[in-house]
């Protein structure tokens, strides 16, 4: 079976007012699930804490999106469900699993029930262990039978091991042992049956986590947006290296990890996260403006009359928007998007079906005009590809200039995002070996034409390191540069490369 990658979102709630009275915060929960849910369509689920029911702690998750999972659509229905799992605390996620079967099964939380209530934990992962296979062999190797493929699973059986004995776990060790074994991206929420309610953030800071209190309401969750949508009129992100303690006593934080690199993920910024988000101090929207200036300034414009902007919707608004509007050029929705096509009514169907199935060019505005299509980043090419015939043939336009907010991706990633094997990627054949994002022109005329474009250009390294606004050191840029952050990272690069003959 297929090993399932985790492109997830969490979501932590903990009602820390003392006495009774206490608030149900299965409702917040499903609403921090709803702002995220551009970080998972494909399944949801949450774990209650609730010391008055047999069952302390109980989960619910299916597949599906949020509005799904938790009937939203039904009142009836969905009242019932907060009833029945209804708790003081709580942890949320949304899956968006990269491969491997879709079952409700592989939804999470993952709950372990045990009789004594601190050894019964329920846990959600966001990120990707690097070192998943070594790990799950070891597991194997000692008696354990691996059910899902999933890292979760993993990472729930190293938390059940460090759990044995007849005294409760010291959390700040629990995680540092944790860090020790475990290579990647891996912020994680856990929630026990004695009330305690742990989340954590990896020592690298890879993926976002963020948190705040007010009133005795303490959330956490992967974006800021969850929080500013609630109403708090300030939030902490939570440092690389830290984790959160919540239980009947309060909460507070504490650092299991030295500080000693960060390696946020960049693509955070330009695609993945919600546009409203602040990550570690930064905007998404202001990333992506930057970036639209930097495309912009890349461009020399002969017949400025002549030229529409298009995006390819809708990570890439913004970045086109900006483009734009640097340029003084006219912005137009010459391709629409059809959101009710979804991951399972186009599962089976090749790519290039699926991109004619959720995008339809506009002739009547694009027709007989010069186009500079912007998008984010340029994967695989299929999609693009087919985006280009697209608006040749059906939206009749006279010219297609392609415009990246991004460099050119060189390899996979291990961390966490959906990237294909070095033999799936659009980029390497043609550049071989470069690490800076700049391509000569030579180069860009052959790769444009692979894509049926009559030109094609990226942003630099240089450039988008600059849209972002973090220290180049403090980033995450390995399918860029090949520079992976961990040692598991760089090996299995280098086994990528022999894979593919390189």
């Amino acid at each position: 079976m297929d090993r399932l990658n985790e492109e997830c979102g969490i979501v932590a709630v903990y009602d820390l007012n003392k006495g009774g009275g206490k608030k149900n915060v299965a409702p917040i929960v499903v609403r921090a699930l709803l702002e995220m849910q551009n970080r998972g369509q494909l399944s949801a689920g949450l774990t209650s804490y609730n010391p008055t029911r047999d069952r302390i702690l109980q989960t619910h998750k299916e597949l599906g999106s949020v509005h799904e999972v938790f009937s939203l659509n039904n009142p009836f229905k969905s009242k019932r469900l907060m009833a029945e799992y209804a708790g003081h605390a709580a942890i949320g996620h949304n899956r968006y699993a990269t491969s491997g079967a879709m079952d409700s099964a592989q939804a999470q939380p993952f709950e372990r029930m045990h009789g004594r209530m601190w050894k019964w934990f329920a846990i959600g992962f966001n990120g990707n262990l690097a070192n998943y296979e070594s790990m799950k062999r070891e597991l194997e190797g000692s008696g354990y039978h691996i059910t899902y493929h999933a890292d979760t699973e993993v990472m729930m059986h190293h938390i059940n091991r460090e759990l044995r004995g007849d005294d409760p776990p010291d959390f700040k060790e629990l995680f540092a042992n944790l860090a020790s074994i475990f290579d990647g991206a891996y912020n994680i929420t856990f929630i026990n049956a004695a009330g305690d309610l742990v989340v954590m953030r990896d020592p690298l800071g890879i993926k976002p986590l963020c948190y705040a209190e007010k009133d005795g309401l303490l959330v956490a969750a992967s974006e800021s947006v969850v929080l500013t949508n609630m109403g708090f009129e300030s939030y902490q992100d939570l440092q690389p290296g830290e984790l959160l303690v919540a239980n009947a006593d309060g909460y507070r934080v504490e650092r299991y990890w030295p500080e000693e690199q960060r390696a946020h993920c960049f693509f955070e910024w330009v695609y993945f996260s919600n546009l409203a988000s602040n990550l570690d101090g930064r905007s998404v929207y202001k990333v992506r403006e930057a970036i639209g200036r930097e495309l912009a300034k890349q461009e020399i414009l002969p017949d400025r009359e002549e030229h529409l902007v298009l995006a390819v919707p809708e990570t890439a608004e913004t970045v086109a928007n900006t483009f734009a509007f640097n340029l003084g050029l006219k912005r137009v929705n010459g391709l629409l998007r059809n959101r009710y096509v979804g991951r399972t009514f186009i599962d089976g169907v090749n790519r290039g079906e699926n991109v004619r199935l959720k995008f339809t060019p506009l002739r009547e505005v694009i027709e007989g005009k010069k186009i500079f299509l912007v998008d984010d980043t340029l994967v695989r090419g299929t999609t693009l590809k087919t985006v280009v015939e697209e608006l040749r043939e059906r939206g009749k336009v006279k010219e297609v200039h392609v415009r990246i907010g991004n460099p050119p991706i060189m390899g996979p990633c291990f961390y966490g995002i959906d990237m294909p094997t070095v033999q799936e990627l659009f980029a390497p054949p043609f550049l071989n070996g470069t690490r800076n994002g700049e391509v000569p022109p030579e180069i860009l005329e052959r790769m444009a034409a692979a894509i049926g474009a009559d030109s094609l250009s990226y942003l630099s390294i240089k450039k988008l390191v600059k849209a972002v606004g973090l220290p180049k050191q403090h980033l995450c840029m390995a399918c860029l540069n090949n520079d992976y952050p961990t040692p598991v990272g760089q090996e299995r690069y280098k086994e990528a490369l022999r894979n593919a003959g390189m």
